[in-house]
């Protein structure tokens, strides 16, 4: 069963994440960095509320799939597009920002990626929505929205019409 959460205006969460990205980062002149796919929708838009005079207009994309701990067990996905970095990460504020945080391995594969361009800074991780979940000690600076989810319930960014979230349930199997 798939649900489209209304009650979250992704709108208005990504304004607020704006103001408190400007707070933050206030005179870093930060690049920012999406995961690849959701995160990257999301740098999108941040980047125009953002604006050119808060950073360059640069945005670098990651699809951290030859970095993440889980391939060899679920296998790589057919269309695996390379991650595009335009610029230099080498001693620069990055804002890393993804769509869900939820066991906090995509991050961790993010940051590998990330290292293997170079030493930034500084890295300040944004996520739309954080759940509950975490397998890892990751946690973001700036959160859109936080969620309290059941293990079989699971929830998307999608964007065939615009940003909507998708709380997904799985069917549950009795013997």
């Amino acid at each position: 069963m798939t649900v489209v959460i209304t009650e979250i205006n992704i709108q208005q969460t990504l304004e607020s994440m704006a103001a408190e990205i400007r707070q933050t980062l206030a005179g870093k002149q930060p690049l920012l960095i999406g995961v690849h796919s959701g995160g990257v929708w999301i740098a999108k838009e941040l980047a125009k509320i953002l604006g050119s005079e808060f950073f360059d207009g640069n945005l670098g994309t990651l699809n951290i799939a030859y970095y993440r701990d889980d391939f060899t067990r679920i296998g790589m996905h057919p269309q695996v597009t390379p991650s595009d970095l335009p610029f230099s990460v080498e001693d620069r504020h990055l804002l890393l920002i993804d769509d869900v945080l939820y066991s906090g391995r995509t991050i961790r594969a993010a940051l590998n990626e990330i290292f293997d361009y170079g030493r930034p800074a500084s890295v300040t991780l944004a996520v739309l929505i954080e759940r509950n979940g975490r397998e890892l000690p990751i946690q973001a600076d700036i959160i859109g929205h936080t969620l309290e989810l059941t293990a079989e319930q699971q929830v998307k960014l999608c964007n065939t019409n615009g940003l909507q979230l998708e709380l997904k349930i799985k069917e549950v199997q009795h013997d």
